[in-house]
């Protein structure tokens, strides 16, 4: 009788879990424009393409330094894994990435980005 009740419960948990662990990824590719390279890799993002979770970037930011404000804003997680050949202004394809705490030197000049960050992998475009 315990194993009647168990196995729907397992089931139930294992698809459960694996939609879980869906929710924090997002298929697909997406694409997003460098709008700020500002000095020590305060850079800000927006998504100018794909289907993005829009609890992971703010809807709308607004420079404090330019009053201009931007929709599906982000700031970037991992700096170091950024390539220096995307430039203000380009549009790129890029991937949500698992956190990772790659080490390495930034400096710590201030310029505003958005308040959510991203860890992101940049992709040849699909």
């Amino acid at each position: 009788m315990k194993l009647l009740l168990l196995a729907p419960a397992l089931f139930l948990l294992s698809v459960t879990a694996d939609k879980c662990s869906k929710k924090s990824t997002v298929g697909g590719p997406l694409k997003a424009k460098l709008e700020i390279k500002a000095i020590c890799s305060n850079y800000t993002f927006v998504v100018t393409g794909g289907n993005i979770d829009t609890s992971l970037v703010n809807s709308s930011w607004t420079d404090e330094t330019t009053g201009k404000t931007y929709n599906q804003a982000f700031g970037i997680a991992n700096p170091c894994d950024f390539p220096s050949t995307i430039n203000a202004g380009d549009e790129f394809y890029f991937t949500i990435e698992k956190e990772n705490k790659k080490e390495c030197a930034v400096c710590m000049a201030y310029y505003p980005t958005p308040s959510k960050k991203l860890y992101i992998k940049v992709i040849p475009k699909p």
